[in-house]
């Protein structure tokens, strides 16, 4: 008598963003000799696990633009300003996936809906998880680390200064580093 082996059953998991253990970091040549680094303070998001499938799970992220800190006050509130973010007409970065492919154990690609300044591109984010546990207070966290590159352009990010021995005050190529924690809330 022969048996079939029936599929795991898949569940939904649903997890939050920790905001105090999670960075959202971005990196940009400046006057192109040095690089000039900052990050999105205020982040929240949640992530929907398949567990069957991890392919099958979705990902929503925001930063507030408000919260930008490149530890300069007076840049950060030109980032702010309608020459960058205009934070005050667009107070929100978003990221929504709409694909995630697993080319090999414990790393992904990530494709979505990146929302900069009103405009929404389909970036890919090269995830990796770097660990599950138990914390000391009963629940369960998982951390990936992802990294992508934009150009801010392509958002409506123009401004700039020309040098004068050539050149621009501000790249138009952005790193973006993840480095986020999840908790489990079910």
């Amino acid at each position: 008598m022969a048996t079939t082996q029936q599929p795991a059953a898949s569940t939904i998991s649903q997890w939050r963003v920790d905001p105090s253990h999670t960075r959202v970091e971005f990196a940009v040549k400046h006057l192109m000799i040095t690089t000039v680094r900052g990050h999105f303070a205020d982040v929240d998001g949640t992530v929907r696990e398949n567990s069957a499938d991890f392919t099958k799970s979705s990902i929503e992220v925001s930063m507030k633009v408000a919260s930008i800190d490149t530890s300069e006050a007076k840049r950060d509130e030109h980032l702010r300003s309608p020459d960058f973010f205009d934070a005050e007409r667009f107070p929100s970065l978003t990221f929504r996936s709409t694909r995630i492919s697993a080319p090999s154990g414990g790393k992904f690609h990530v494709t979505g809906d990146l929302t900069i300044h009103g405009v929404t591109k389909s970036v890919v984010l090269d995830v990796t998880e770097e660990g599950r546990g138990k914390d000391p207070w009963g629940g369960t966290r998982s951390g990936f680390a992802a990294t992508t590159k934009i150009d801010r352009r392509d958002f409506g990010l123009v401004w700039n200064q020309a040098l004068e021995l050539g050149g621009v005050a501000v790249a138009t190529d952005v790193k973006i580093n993840l480095d986020v924690e999840l908790i489990r809330q079910d």
